[in-house]
């Protein structure tokens, strides 16, 4: 029982950063219908970005742990929101009323180029950060198992489960929200009501970024190092989060990702680790052929 505590935890962690990337994702195919395949990079250099700001911020004196990771979080949360905008910009808005294979096309140009400037800028090695969070919770053992529950972990799940309920309240509530669900909707109709369809989707793709920094300094916290080859593989993985929650759906996205992360975990830790990624997908494949709009997907309803 303990060690399926203990894995039931690391799953719930993994599956937590996996929710962050998710939601960018779904953001922007909820209001232009196309998916952001760049997104898992600039999660990567949300990644690196905490990382060079907490190097810097060390070397300047600032050793005061709190107050170091507030700042980390700041500043790479604007700096990848900076990213994301670029993104939109480059990749997309130019392209928004070509035929849709077009950004697409150019999404996938992006996630190479980004890939290759993040090597070219620092390297193709691993890059390490010893433990800045140390330490945690015991919880009683049988057999000897010790259940671990270290503050980095709690530290994510409380942070995702924040930027969650403030993400849901913003898209309910406010008129940046009302303005974004009228663009899903329809944004020609949006614009002649007076929304600003350009702004709308240039904060989408910002929002969606920060929430990218956020789960790359989780990354960076919790497994310690960053290359610049991350972004692919857990961008697929937050991709497939998104669609098996439902993509378009900011809770689906966020129970994506639990699910994907709670299904490495478990087949890693009962299986052979070596095909915890055909598990994912097999388990992806079956909630499709059920459920084709993912779990809390809508049906998508041909306009006419």
């Amino acid at each position: 029982m303990e060690y399926f505590a203990q894995q039931l935890i690391n799953g719930v962690t993994l599956g937590s950063i996996y929710g962050l990337i998710a939601i960018g994702y779904t953001m922007v195919y909820g209001i232009i219908g196309m998916i952001n395949f760049a997104h898992g990079d600039v999660f990567m250099i949300g990644a690196f970005l905490a990382l060079i700001v907490y190097l810097a911020l060390i070397a300047i004196g600032i050793t005061f742990v709190p107050l170091a990771l507030f700042l980390v979080l700041i500043v790479a949360m604007a700096l990848t929101a900076l990213y994301g905008w670029t993104v939109e910009r480059v990749a997309y808005r130019p392209l928004r009323g070509s035929f849709r294979l077009a950004p697409l096309i150019s999404a996938i140009g992006m996630s190479i180029f980004l890939q290759n400037y993040a090597q070219v800028a620092q390297g193709a090695r691993f890059k390490p950060l010893p433990p800045v969070v140390p330490g945690g919770f015991q919880f009683g053992a049988a057999e000897g198992f010790v259940v671990n529950v270290s503050y980095v972990q709690i530290m994510i799940v409380v942070t995702t489960i924040a930027l969650m309920a403030g993400f849901s309240t913003l898209v309910a509530k406010t008129p940046l929200g009302r303005a974004q669900r009228a663009c899903e909707q329809d944004r020609k109709m949006a614009a002649l009501l007076g929304v600003d369809v350009d702004r709308t989707i240039s904060l989408t793709f910002v929002m969606g970024a920060a929430l990218a920094s956020v789960a790359g300094l989780m990354y960076l916290l919790y497994y310690g190092v960053v290359d610049f080859y991350i972004g692919f593989v857990a961008g697929v993985k937050a991709f497939t989060a998104a669609v098996l929650g439902g993509i378009g759906s900011l809770p689906g996205a966020m129970i994506g990702g639990l699910l994907i992360g709670l299904i490495e975990t478990f087949w890693s830790a009962y299986f052979s680790v070596e095909y915890k990624d055909v598990a994912a997908f097999s388990i992806l494949i079956i909630v499709l052929i059920f459920l084709p709009s993912g779990l809390l997907g809508r049906p998508e309803v041909e306009k006419v």
